[in-house]
């Protein structure tokens, strides 16, 4: 979307409508106080308002600066541009082109992209981007219990898991030690291993409600109960640092089998005896590790790692990576999971800057169960902005209507109708009601995707109704209450509509219509004809060395076509970076070469710009006219500005056209220099 948004915008800008091209403005000068909006036009039965024109005339320009004004003659050529482009607007109405289908599905497409910086939820959104990148300041290190919820577990099932998740933590503060009530209570399949340390990590790396309290505890505090997904969980924070950053290290890997107990002890030799042999300084890592490790995704490259964080590998692995301090530094034997590693330190850098990451933060708090927070929160606020009243009796009456139908959501409007409920109210926003029959039109026009899980099909369809009314509320605030913004997507409707009369009325005419084309043609030979011309070699000459081969080939030969390609043979032995070649038929006196020379047949000589020219002359021709192919893209660009020309001529007859001189007046004065 965006890349077809930008070259719908850049063909405007080909039309010539403005000086400059940029999605902001900036007016430097405010507008007198007056008692209601300032009209710059009207045309036909439109009003323009000052602040539009000021808006395109202000791209990239701010008009503090001397240097940055107009002079009188730009001013008077971008009125007259900006008049001509409304008027095309104007008969693109005129014609119904705004209310085509293709046009709305367009425009709509392009209003979602230009609102999106100016929304609530993008605000939200950056809003929880700056508070994941403030916590990546820190990395934090913790235990937890986990305590899940029996299967199919009721209220009471999940008022006792709470209970227990409770008392635990008061157990904990009492004194006991933690890991040890993680052995015996938690139900996370790794405390087995761990006994509920989660090592270290930063934020984006557990679900959000675990992290937003881990965030807010202590060093040695202990949270209460936190529900997410899995359950209730306990935990306790044992560390809080600084963010290290990211390594990026090489390893070599003698993999253990749990299920053969020789394999510990021969991996730990083997493992050690390798060790040994790298403390020796004519021990090359890669050799050993492409001969010895048992990782067969990195061996072949010395054993390199992509970078990682803080978080990102298993914590004996990583605890010992971090704990290297320099460059080209090898662990001892690390144990994990897989085997034995030893690990070689390759390079490290610290957190990356907001802007670096911004893009990435973002994709992943997309993901996670924030976006669903932020959902919630916009919605939250939206209600509260524009006096969101639901009708809270009649929605459980639609909703009873048709719960358990077999049919769902299909005969809504039947089943409404038969209940005389479609004029009644759902919901109000800012005092304008929603009624039954809206939501049906919603449902029926299926122009959503609405996820209804496990959700009765009504609660999906009702909540996304909700949030669709919502967002039109904002987008209206939005369009009567953000300068910017209005302007910006105004901006956009009429590019589109005059980019598609355009299309029509010019630039497919000019190629469709070819009686026309050669009419034009016939009726402006004139402005078509070729001045004095010759076929003409021209070598230039850019080193010594090419200049006596050159001159020698060419000495006894007559011109003729294809002679470039033979002369470039006979030069095969040079570098080509020694001499260019141009071959063909030239006007003469629009060469920069042949002008210098005595138009005959034969080999001259000449210097332009102290470089040596050696230029091979052939047939001459008289100035004359262009047959039709000779010049067909200059015609159909002729031809199209004739079009153009026309257009606006029949646009000035058809559409009455007033101008405020005064207002005029006042933005010449802001955007003009003064003599």
């Amino acid at each position: 979307m965006v890349n077809k948004m930008k070259t719908t915008y850049q063909c405007l800008w080909v039309l010539g409508l403005l000086v400059a091209c940029s999605p902001n403005s900036k007016v430097s000068q405010s507008t007198p106080p007056s008692d209601g909006p300032q009209y710059l036009l009207t045309v036909g039965n439109e009003n323009v308002p000052a602040e539009e024109f000021m808006h395109m005339l202000s791209k990239n320009r701010e008009f503090d600066q001397q240097e940055d004004k107009l002079s009188k003659e730009e001013f008077e050529e971008n009125f007259e541009l900006f008049l001509n482009y409304k008027l095309k607007v104007k008969e693109a109405e005129a014609l119904g082109m705004d209310e085509s289908v293709e046009f709305l599905r367009e425009f709509n497409a392009f209003k979602e992209d230009l609102k999106r910086p100016y929304s609530l939820e993008t605000s939200l959104q950056e809003g929880e981007i700056r508070k994941a990148y403030s916590r990546m300041q820190d990395v934090v290190h913790a235990q937890h219990i986990l305590l899940r919820f029996p299967g199919n577990s009721s209220r009471e099932d999940s008022v006792a898991v709470f209970r227990m998740a409770v008392k635990l933590k008061e157990r904990a503060e009492a004194g006991e030690v933690f890991s040890k009530l993680a052995e015996e209570y938690s139900q996370d399949p790794s405390v087995k291993n761990n006994q509920g340390d989660l090592g270290y990590f930063t934020s984006l790396q557990m679900v959000y409600p675990f992290e937003d309290a881990v965030y807010q505890l202590k060093p040695g505090q202990v949270s209460d109960p936190v529900l997410t997904d899995f359950g209730y969980h306990v935990i306790k924070l044992l560390d809080r640092k600084p963010n290290p950053g990211q390594v990026k290290v090489s390893h070599i890997l003698i993999r253990t089998d749990p299920t053969d107990p020789i394999s510990e002890d021969r991996a730990k030799r083997r493992i050690t005896d390798i060790y040994g042999a790298l403390q020796k300084e004519d021990t090359s890592w890669e050799e050993v590790c492409q001969l010895f490790s048992e990782d067969v995704g990195t061996k072949e490259n010395g054993g390199e790692l992509p970078w990682f964080g803080v978080g990102a590998f298993l914590k004996e692995f990583e605890d010992a990576a971090f704990g290297l301090t320099e460059i080209g530094e090898i662990s001892s034997p690390v144990k994990t999971s897989y085997g034995y590693h030893i690990i070689r330190l390759e390079d490290e850098k610290p957190l990356a800057p907001y802007e670096e990451l911004e893009e990435s933060l973002k994709s992943k708090i997309l993901r996670d169960s924030r976006s669903v927070l932020i959902n919630s929160q916009v919605t939250a606020i939206q209600k509260s902005r524009y006096n969101f009243v639901e009708n809270g009796p009649l929605v459980a009456v639609a909703k009873e209507q048709v719960t358990g139908q077999p049919k769902g959501l299909k005969d809504l409007r039947e089943v409404y109708t038969a209940q005389n409920l479609l004029d009644s109210t759902l919901f109000t926003i800012d005092g304008e009601s929603k009624k039954v029959g809206d939501f049906v039109d919603f449902v029926e026009q299926d122009e959503v995707v609405v996820k209804v899980e496990r959700k009765e099909p009504f609660d999906a369809w009702f909540k996304k109704f909700v949030e669709i009314s919502l967002d039109q509320a904002e987008e209206a605030d939005l369009l009567a209450n953000n300068d910017d913004f209005r302007l910006l997507v105004n901006e956009y409707r009429e590019g589109i509509l005059l980019f598609n009369l355009m299309n029509e009325r010019v630039w497919q005419k000019a190629l469709k219509d070819t009686a026309g084309l050669m009419e034009y043609f016939e009726g402006h030979r004139d402005q078509y004809m070729w001045e004095e011309r010759a076929e003409a070699l021209i070598v230039k000459v850019l080193a010594p060395e090419a200049e006596g081969p050159v001159r020698e080939y060419l000495a006894n030969t007559r011109y003729q076509g294809g002679l470039k390609e033979a002369l470039e043979d006979h030069l095969s032995t040079l570098s080509t970076l020694s001499y260019k070649v141009d071959e063909g038929v030239f006007e003469v006196h629009n060469d920069p070469i042949l002008k210098t020379l005595e138009i005959q047949s034969g080999l001259q000589e000449v210097e332009v710009n102290n470089k040596p020219y050696i230029v091979l002359l052939g047939k001459q021709y008289p100035a004359g006219p262009k047959a039709f192919e000779e010049t067909r893209g200059q015609v159909i660009k002729d031809y199209q500005e004739h079009l153009n020309q026309s257009l606006i001529s029949v646009l000035k007859q058809n559409f009455i056209v007033q101008i405020n001189e005064d207002e005029k007046e006042r933005i010449e004065n802001i955007v003009v220099a003064q003599d």
